[in-house]
């Protein structure tokens, strides 16, 4: 595959002090009214870093601070190419957290326990990643 098929993109794995993750609703495609880590493309000229706090804004107006890489899936992209998505666990700034509220490309954003994760109908793989990763919530 070329390199000008791939298309970076970042996801922000955020929990909470109760064990919770926070997800959003995606409101456009790819993965349409699934669940996901938030997340998107990183714009030309930024770092990932940057994307992830940024996107992490957009989709749930939290800030954010990043704390360490976690992982990296490929998915494919709509139209051809590879999404291919750097994950980071990121951590919330403020005391007490702020709850999110859904902005940009995202129909809805919530903190959810595990239990509550399993049952939502989420993005393909999302699962399997978060546990490979040990970043499930409890």
């Amino acid at each position: 595959m070329a390199d000008d098929d791939l298309i970076p993109c970042v996801g922000g794995v955020i929990l909470d002090g109760a064990g919770r993750i926070l997800l959003v609703r995606r409101g456009h495609p790819p993965g349409m009214g699934q669940w996901s880590i938030p997340g998107g493309r990183v714009e030309p000229g930024e770092t990932d870093e940057d994307a992830v706090v940024r996107e992490v804004a957009e989709e749930t107006g939290l800030t954010v601070s990043v704390d360490r890489p976690v992982g990296t899936v490929r998915r494919a992209a709509p139209g051809g190419g590879t999404f291919v998505i750097n994950d980071y666990v990121v951590r919330p700034i403020g005391d007490p957290v702020p709850n999110p509220v859904a902005g940009d490309d995202a129909a809805d954003a919530r903190w959810v326990t595990r239990a509550e994760l399993v049952a939502l109908p989420l993005v393909d793989g999302l699962v399997e990643a978060l546990t490979a990763w040990a970043v499930l919530p409890s």
